[in-house]
């Protein structure tokens, strides 16, 4: 490939188009969600136009872009990152560290974790922690992955009475992920976690009855007892920092009587 070919492939016009693809809209249907028009977009797309910095800010809104590939494409256009990308430990972040703890301390004793866009613990309460216990030390050490820690053989995985479901709907999950953003590092996670050898559960056939609850759950053993979580995932509304931008609140809602009374007994 020559370096003109390279550097067409990674302009600003070819970069939009590829997400314009992606998120299957036409010249026509982007144009009228951005107050532009068609003719723009393809001279955008063609490089025969080059659009200002709110158009590309514009643009990269309309096809909800990631936060960090919006400043790809401020960069490919020829314009200063508009997005920071702050350390968490910065000072900076304190107000945001201290509400993240209040907020996972708050829903004890129901699990609840904090995680990065490829799915490393930030932050987790006692309630996941409990869940936790016995794991090897290898899969607990720094940094941990959510992901690597819930479907490797010697994880969470042997523990989760439906793992066929739950682990089908992890890989869909990231599966998802990878389509709506360009990261090589979630990428790779995924193929290693989806290459896993599965543990042999004779409970984890689908039920013959429908399954008793308002969403998938988690089924998990703990201490003898089987828990049934549902999961729910926040983000932050309009995030103006990269690191902010991709993370992600994960809290676990019992899903039966059972386990928030087994939760309450134990968390004290």
């Amino acid at each position: 490939m020559t370096t003109t070919s390279r550097a067409a492939e990674t302009s600003v016009g070819a970069l939009l188009r590829t997400w314009r693809e992606r998120r299957g809209l036409s010249q026509l249907e982007l144009a009228g969600r951005a107050e532009s028009s068609a003719r723009h977009i393809s001279f955008v797309e063609t490089g025969r136009a080059r659009p200002s910095e709110e158009m590309v800010l514009r643009l990269a809104d309309r096809l909800d872009v990631p936060v960090r590939e919006r400043n790809a494409l401020l960069l490919a256009a020829g314009y200063a990152p508009r997005f920071a990308q702050t350390p968490l430990d910065d000072p900076s972040m304190g107000a945001l560290r201290a509400g993240l703890e209040r907020l996972l301390t708050g829903y004890e004793p129901y699990p609840a974790i904090v995680v990065d866009g490829t799915y490393h613990v930030i932050a987790a309460n006692r309630g996941v922690l409990m869940l936790l216990e016995g794991l090897p030390a290898h899969l607990l050490e720094p940094p941990l992955n959510a992901m690597r820690i819930t479907l490797h053989p010697e994880g969470l995985a042997p523990r989760i009475r439906n793992l066929a479901q739950w682990r089908g709907h992890l890989l869909a999950q990231m599966e998802r992920q990878i389509a709506l953003a360009r990261s090589e590092p979630l990428r790779a996670l995924y193929e290693e976690v989806s290459a896993y050898p599965v543990p042999h559960r004779a409970g984890d056939a689908a039920p013959a009855e429908p399954v008793p609850y308002f969403a998938l759950p988690l089924v998990i053993e703990h201490d003898g007892h089987v828990l049934s979580f549902v999961s729910s995932i926040s983000t932050f509304n309009t995030p103006m920092d990269v690191t902010v931008a991709e993370l992600a609140i994960e809290t676990m809602l019992p899903a039966d009587p059972a386990t928030v009374k087994y939760l309450r007994s134990v968390g004290g």
